[in-house]
């Protein structure tokens, strides 16, 4: 007899965006008139073509497979040297902070990672979330078996929840309580809030003190605009004693239907095994790569290392500019509409209060049904994302302006 691993069906209900993608085939279907003037704001894919120095480096990089002499096979499973390189130099050498090339570990999405370094952090782990929370940080601990089961709202019983709120800045505190794991996201996804260096000073102090670890998102650090808001958690003094970082090429550079991304694990990170001695991860997220992935293929990272070239950032900051663009239209439109609207300054995603009485679902279904447009609701990040909804600015100028005149003439 094969056995299944039980903690899946500890899952609740689908992950977030297939029922999202249920409920408008179900408009599409009932709605042919309302389906072909839908405008998806929901799930946060990139619209814009891809910079046109990652399409250049990509057609040289194809040319180079197609002869003996420039082939490229099996590459290192933690990425070419070359783009190792050209990470830790512009994304943190030149800006102060303290990343070796061989601390950065090339991937095909920060999804992935933050999924999969799991398996070099032990099953005791007490781990904390913020609540709301991007789902998979919430699935993939639950896939694992570090959860229990959840209870009738949905909360797993194992995991300490940390909740942000208006009052707070949607931006969660050190809990009083100890945990040995927690995830951060800044700038924030659902809720565009974006960490100040206070803030992840907090963290990184109540880290070390517990020696807790803190898996750090930073897949949208290319939309801060703001000075005082840090991009990486390794500005922070202490934090390569106690943090990971993820980041994307998805969001800055288009690549989310290239795949790349990476890693960064400190060699001065230290965990704890059973018996308590302290050893590096380094080492093990290492090994962890070089035995489960044969790294993200040789035409994609010259793609990915075109992004540093002069061109490359230009291009970049123009794609940033046009989606933040969208999302200063987006945040108009919907504080037109007399709604309480946060995030869009320093993240492409616009947070928005749900009226009174008005559940996140709800709001869903009327926006959908009304102003045909796919938002995604509050709820499906966690209890307290209820009475809210998230509006991705990724999309064409148009669309954004067309989505703010249809927010602006419904009614509540």
């Amino acid at each position: 007899m094969a056995y299944l691993n039980d903690n899946y069906l500890k899952l609740k209900a689908g992950y977030l965006f297939p029922e999202i993608a249920r409920r408008v085939k179900a408009f599409c279907e009932a709605n042919p008139e309302g389906a072909s003037r839908l405008i998806r704001c929901g799930i946060g894919d990139v619209t814009e073509p891809l910079p046109p120095a990652v399409v250049a480096a990509l057609h040289k990089a194809v040319d180079e497979m197609a002869t003996r002499e420039t082939f490229h096979g099996y590459g290192p499973e933690q990425g070419y040297e070359w783009l190792r390189s050209a990470i830790a130099k512009n994304d943190f050498r030149d800006k102060g902070i303290d990343v070796a090339d061989d601390e950065v570990f090339v991937s095909d999405g920060s999804k992935c990672d933050c999924g999969n370094i799991l398996d070099v952090l032990g099953s005791k782990n007490k781990i904390a979330i913020s609540d709301p929370v991007y789902p998979v940080y919430v699935d993939t601990n639950v896939m694992a078996g570090h959860t229990g089961d959840a209870n009738a709202a949905g909360a797993y019983g194992k995991l300490v929840y940390l909740p942000c709120r208006p009052s707070n800045g949607f931006v969660p505190e050190p809990p009083k309580k100890h945990v040995d794991v927690v995830y951060l996201c800044s700038p924030n996804n659902p809720t565009g809030a974006a960490a100040t260096r206070d803030q992840l000073t907090a963290w990184v102090n109540y880290a070390r003190e517990n020696k807790t670890i803190i898996l750090f998102d930073a897949a949208y650090e290319a939309y801060i605009s703001d000075p005082q808001i840090p991009h990486s958690i390794f500005e922070i003094p202490g934090a390569r004693e106690c943090a990971i970082e993820f980041r994307s090429f998805s969001k800055n550079g288009g690549f989310t239907g290239v795949r790349c991304a990476y890693t960064v694990v400190p060699k001065t990170l230290l965990a704890a095994t059973k018996t308590g001695e302290m050893n590096p991860l380094h080492p093990l997220w290492n090994r962890r790569s070089a035995t489960k992935f044969n790294g993200v293929s040789y035409i994609v990272q010259r793609g990915a290392e075109a992004l540093y070239s002069d061109d490359g950032k230009a291009q970049v900051k123009a794609l940033v500019e046009h989606y933040m663009g969208n999302a200063a239209i987006l945040r108009a439109g919907a504080k037109k509409a007399g709604l309480k609207v946060f995030g869009g300054v320093n993240a492409p995603y616009i947070w928005v209060r749900t009226p009174k009485g008005v559940t996140s679902w709800e709001a869903f279904d009327k926006i959908l049904g009304e102003a045909n447009v796919v938002i995604t609701p509050g709820s499906g990040f966690g209890s307290k994302g209820e009475g809210f909804f998230r509006i991705s600015s990724f999309n064409s100028r148009a669309n954004a302006e067309e989505v703010a005149r249809r927010l602006k003439e419904l009614k509540w």
